[in-house]
Order: C-alpha cells, then structure tokens, then sequence
C-alpha cells in the first residue's frame, strides 16, 4: 500500500504543477506554480505537528506499536479531500487545443481569465514550428531536465527533513528537543518557500536558483566543519536552518517551475515525467545511503558525522555551476515561446 501511494505522489507531482503552469496567464506563473511547493511544505509542517502530538499520546512501545500507524492513517484526510476538490477542477485548455477541442477550451479560458485569442495563435505558431525542419530534440535538452530534478535532490534537502530528528540527537538534543526543532525546520521551510512566491517573477528564476546554491554550500560546508571539530552549539542549529532556508527560497519551488515551463510544448509532459522520476530516484538514492554514510565506524571516527553534509556542499556548489551553464531564464516568456530558449543544436533535423 505505500507503493500504491508511492505512485499516486508520482503522478501528482508531475501533473500538479504541469498543470497549474497550463492554466496560469505568464505574468505570474511562476508565482502559481510555487504555490504547489508551499502546499507541500505546509503539508510537510502540519504532518510535523501531527506526529508530535500522536507520539505524546503513548510511551515508545505504544508508538512502535500503534503510534506509526496513526501517522499512516492522518495522510487519508488531506488525500480525500484532494480527490474531491478535483472533482471541480476543469481540464487544461491547452491540453484540448492540443486535441482539436479548441470548443471546450475558449469557455475555460475565459472562466480562468486568460487570452484565447492570443494561446490558441501561439498554439497554432507552436504547431507550425513542430511541422518543421527541427522535429526531434536532441539529448541535451532531457539531460538538462534529468539534471536540474537530480540537483534538487543531491544538494541533501530530503536527507535534512527525513532525518531531521537523527541530525538533532548527533548534536546532543534529546527525543523531545530534537522533535521539536524538526517543528522549526518545518516552519522555516514554509516561511521562506514564501519568500520564493513574492520573488520568483521579479527576479526570475535562474537568480534564485545561483543564489540558493551559493547559500546552501555556503552552510553545509560550515555545518560539516561544525561536525568534524565537534562544535555542535547554536551554529550548527543555524546552518541547519540557514540551509533549510536557503533551498525554500531556491531549488524547493524554482525547480517545479522550470519543469512545468522550460520546455517546447509538444514534449513538455514526457520530459518532466522522466526528470521527476529521475528525481524520485535520486531522492531514494540519496536518502538511503545517508544512513549507511552516517553510521559507518570509520566515517563516524574519522569525520564524525560531517562527511555526508560536506558531499552535499560540494554538490551545492555543482548545482551552481550548471545552473550557470546550461539553463536559460524563462521569466516572461508564453509557454508557446518556449523552444526558441534552446540553441538550434539541441534539435536534431530531418530531411
């Protein structure tokens, strides 16, 4: 049953902010669509709350027990009242242009407030280009994709709130504290996914994304020297936070939009869901083998747990760098103008 929920989370992450971009007029799209990651992360904050509050309800047998499956049972709320409300959520217009139903497409358009007139001649422009002599993209453009979701995952984000608690009690803080400062992990992370919503069509996206990974190496690295001279106090706590910020404002919500936006439309769905389920792997990967990192004998004795926070720096600081390089600023442009963001290499001719 987790694998039959690992599935509808994988469909629900792509398709949400697919979606939301689909729907949103240009000027504020990236806007709308970070709304997506702030509903993840409140999610995250109030699950954060309601675990506390299931753990005080017993001692450690009664949770080990009963305590997890309480946990297991609250995700059902928000699940069905997801379903319901999409019940009332009205199909993408572009999707059914895309399928000839510009018919059913033009009364949505106008409920939503968007410009058919405009969409549909873009659509049709877009079409026209698809028809032409550059058909078939290249690789360069999937790796950009597979590489920007491995990113967001590799700079150690997931390993910061999965094991939140575990990095709290290395720094000497017993259950209770450590459970709650997971709680201002969780709020930190929700307030400054904020931050992202009020700057991400101001500034643009790749802004962000530079300055959050110069940030987040910033304060991994510092965490990690923290580890290594046993200097557990209230800097490692702020480089905890510091990171936790820094990735809210960036790579968390950024990245979504990027995703849903930055590639040519006919193969904007299968690009981002094979870098969303490259990013599921990675996020596996990434989270598995931490624990394997942070409990071996010789790491612990050697660097005491800072090795895995000082590869996360490094990776930080590798996201920067491609970020850099190989991703184009999507600020202000139509969805439909998209494929003119890609050099006429990436696409490979035809006859």
């Amino acid at each position: 049953y987790r694998l039959l929920g690992g599935i509808g989370v994988g469909l629900a992450s792509v398709l949400s902010p697919m979606y939301i971009a689909e729907i949103s007029p240009y000027q504020i799209r990236g806007r709308l669509v970070s709304w997506n990651q702030l509903a993840i992360v409140t999610g995250i904050l109030v699950v954060y709350f309601v675990n506390y509050f299931i753990t005080t309800l017993g001692d450690s047998t009664w949770n080990e027990l009963y305590g997890w499956r309480w946990m297991f049972a609250s995700s059902g709320i928000p699940a069905l009242v997801f379903f319901v409300c999409l019940l009332f959520v009205p199909e993408s217009p572009r999707w059914l242009i895309m399928r000839n139903r510009s018919d059913k497409a033009e009364p949505i358009m106008k409920r939503l407030g968007l410009d058919s007139t405009v969409i549909m001649q873009s659509m049709d422009a877009a079409a026209e280009e698809e028809k032409g002599p550059h058909v078939k993209l290249g690789a360069k453009i999937w790796v950009v994709g597979l590489l920007l979701s491995a990113f967001q995952q590799l700079v150690g984000i997931q390993v910061m709130l999965y094991y939140a608690p575990e990095i709290f009690k290395n720094m000497g803080h017993g259950t209770d504290s450590a459970m709650l400062q997971t709680i201002l992990t969780g709020a930190v992370n929700f307030a400054f996914t904020i931050v992202a919503i009020k700057t991400v069509d101001k500034y643009g996206r790749k802004p962000l994304l530079l300055c959050g990974s110069g940030l987040m190496a910033l304060f991994m690295l510092v965490l990690a020297t923290c580890f290594y001279l046993h200097a557990l106090g209230p800097v490692a706590l702020l480089c905890v936070l510091g990171f936790v910020a820094s990735f809210a404002f960036s790579w968390g919500p950024v990245t979504w939009v990027l995703l849903s936006e930055m590639f040519p439309i006919h193969v904007r769905s299968k690009i981002m869901s094979v870098a969303v389920a490259g990013q599921w792997i990675t996020n596996y990967l990434v989270s598995s083998t931490f624990p394997l990192f942070d409990k071996n004998d010789y790491l612990v004795e050697t660097f005491n747990h800072a090795f895995s926070f000082g590869l996360f720096g490094v990776m930080a600081l590798l996201s920067g760098i491609f970020v850099y390089r190989l991703i184009p600023e999507t600020k202000g442009r139509s969805l439909e103008d998209m494929e003119k963001l890609w050099k006429i290499e990436d696409f490979v001719t035809t006859p």
